[in-house]
């Protein structure tokens, strides 16, 4: 079934940022939106390997806008805060992110690949939030793709040292901005896409990227400041930190 965007104002199209959008739930993202009319600014670290993305705006040209982005470079990021278009951001959405190295066992993490995973996931959406909070107004919405591997309450198995780490970081970062954004109307929300199809999550996950970015849309298009610094599932239920 195809996304139909509830209104959420008296205009007619959000202005949308989406980082990582080469392929998988980026991609998705950006295509819902553009399809519903929104005006949307995707971003890849490498444009002439998001053939896919080109392709998508190019069907879409004068509401698609490509741009680079590299969530480990903040040069980039304040580039990228020259390039997109709008005034105001209805919708950032920070989905890039890295799994991070092979790191069962404690013996096999490498320090350095936990320092990068931690510059991605968890600096780069903080640095994002810097370059564009003066963007943000009453209504708008800052949305991260975290994971339940984040929340220290779920931890049952252990395993994967950088990339749990970063998301619980994540995680606090959301927590924390929200009290920044509630006095000007703004809700940020982590999100848990759920265990999808995708490069990372392999071919053995039981949703398709379909699946979890219609149920993400939908809970993104209607929560509240009730759900201001939350940690939630792709249906808008709170998750244990």
């Amino acid at each position: 079934m195809p996304y139909v965007r509830r209104p959420m104002s008296s205009n007619s199209s959000r202005n949308v940022v989406v980082l990582g959008a080469n392929r998988g739930l980026g991609l998705a993202f950006a295509s819902r939106f553009l399809e519903a009319g929104d005006h949307v600014v995707a971003t890849a670290r490498d444009l002439d390997a998001a053939a896919e993305l080109g392709d998508l705006a190019a069907r879409h040209e004068g509401r698609a806008t490509l741009a680079r982005a590299d969530l480990a470079d903040g040069a980039s990021l304040e580039a990228l805060a020259g390039i997109v278009p709008f005034e105001r951001i209805d919708l950032l959405l920070v989905n890039a992110g890295v799994f991070g190295g092979e790191d069962g066992r404690i013996e096999a993490v490498q320090p350095a690949e936990v320092a990068e995973t931690f510059l991605v996931n968890a600096v780069g959406p903080l640095r994002v939030a810097q370059v564009f909070w003066s963007r943000l107004d009453e209504g708008s919405k800052m949305v991260c793709l975290t994971s339940l591997m984040g929340s220290i309450a779920d931890n049952g198995g252990g395993g994967r040292y950088g990339y749990r780490m970063s998301k619980a970081a994540l995680n606090m970062l959301v927590r924390n901005l929200g009290h920044e954004t509630e006095p000007k109307g703004v809700v940020v929300m982590a999100i848990h896409p759920g265990w999808v199809r995708t490069d990372m999550g392999g071919p053995k996950a039981p949703l398709s990227i379909e699946e979890s970015v219609d149920a993400m849309v939908a809970t993104i298009d209607e929560v509240g400041m009730e759900r201001n610094g939350a940690f939630v599932d792709r249906n808008g239920e709170p998750l244990p930190w």
